[in-house]
């Protein structure tokens, strides 16, 4: 048994142990009992002296407790995010109390940076959001647990409250293993596979030289991405210069698109940083598809699929995402070499 009061000061949880939960650990009891707040908070508010039995303070999360014991917490008030809440317009594709979904444009950064203090989604979320982000570990700030780079576009969820982050971090772990959470991405890449459908399943790491760069390593982290061929562009002499792909994540390494279809040789169209040495490649285009790609001036990559599984409902949402107008304009000056 357990309920709530609030106060402005925050709000008092009272839990009933049952002893039917699984264990006796407090922190597993109260993860149990009060699933709005993940495993970190709780440890955060134990070690906090926030947690008691009677009217004493428990600070060991390893605490047993006994079926009766009646167990008090006292969450505070969720704290102003550092990032200042700036007023930059957002696409939202999907709202309620617990999750945001928006289509990301490029240029903007996910998170504040050095470089990038100000101007960020982060930013964007918390003035949108103000008073309805109830607090993540204990700050009001967005949970974000995927992010998109700078010049990336699509489909992204961001958390409103701790139950929310909890469930969508499990979500984007066990990348739709298995569960309902998908994500998909439309790649324009240089060249066509010589196969419809392909999986890359190469580890990925820091490049050794270029920091700010990834690579495949056999010290990396394990990364898995799976492709399929939509459509095929012809060059000027009429042979295969270009194909548009739709890829799948089964992980989630940084870059890692990028990295990957690189490391076949069909980098994205536009990725200076993975595809420099097919910049020749353009010569091959149409006039119409040479000002696209230089208009283009980012890597040809977005985000047009997302699904998963409602933290609250448990409901099976899915979004898809048109290309971008820069992106559609690429695709048909493409299509009009043919």
């Amino acid at each position: 048994m357990e309920h709530g009061s609030s106060s402005n000061s925050g709000q008092r949880l009272v839990v009933t142990v049952a002893g039917d939960e699984g264990s006796s650990r407090l922190d597993r009891v109260l993860a149990v009992r009060r699933p709005e707040l993940s495993r970190s908070r709780l440890k955060a508010l134990i070690l906090a002296g926030s947690v008691t039995i009677g009217s004493a303070p428990i600070r060991d999360p390893a605490y047993h407790v006994t079926a009766g014991d009646t167990i008090t917490i006292d969450v505070p008030e969720a704290v102003a995010a550092e990032p200042r809440a700036e007023a930059i317009a957002l696409d939202i594709v999907y709202e309620d109390d617990d999750i945001i979904v928006i289509d990301k444009p490029r240029g903007l950064v996910v998170h504040p940076a050095a470089g990038h203090e100000t101007g960020t989604l982060v930013n964007a979320l918390i003035a949108h959001c103000g008073s309805s982000l109830s607090g993540i570990g204990g700050v009001r700030r967005p949970g974000i647990v995927h992010r998109l780079d700078k010049d990336t576009t699509g489909l992204m969820v961001a958390a409103k409250n701790d139950r929310a982050h909890k469930s969508l971090t499990e979500q984007f772990a066990d990348h739709g293993r298995s569960g309902a959470m998908r994500r998909g991405y439309m790649a324009f890449v240089w060249g066509l596979p010589n196969r419809q459908r392909g999986t890359v399943d190469v580890p990925i790491d820091r490049h050794p030289h270029a920091r700010e760069k990834m690579a495949v390593r056999e010290s990396g982290r394990e990364a898995v991405t799976h492709w399929e061929i939509q459509e095929a562009f012809n060059g000027r002499d009429g042979k295969p210069v270009a194909a548009l792909l739709a890829c799948q994540l089964e992980t989630g390494r940084t870059h890692q698109i990028r990295v990957h279809l690189a490391h076949i040789d069909h980098p994205l169209m536009g990725d200076n940083v993975y595809g420099p040495h097919f910049k020749t490649k353009a010569s091959h285009l149409g006039p119409q598809s040479q000002a696209a790609l230089t208009a283009l001036g980012r890597q040809a990559l977005h985000a047009y699929l997302l699904a998963l599984e409602h933290p609250q409902t448990g409901a099976i949402f899915e979004w898809i995402s048109d290309l971008p107008d820069d992106l559609a304009r690429l695709r048909d000056s493409l299509r009009a070499t043919q």
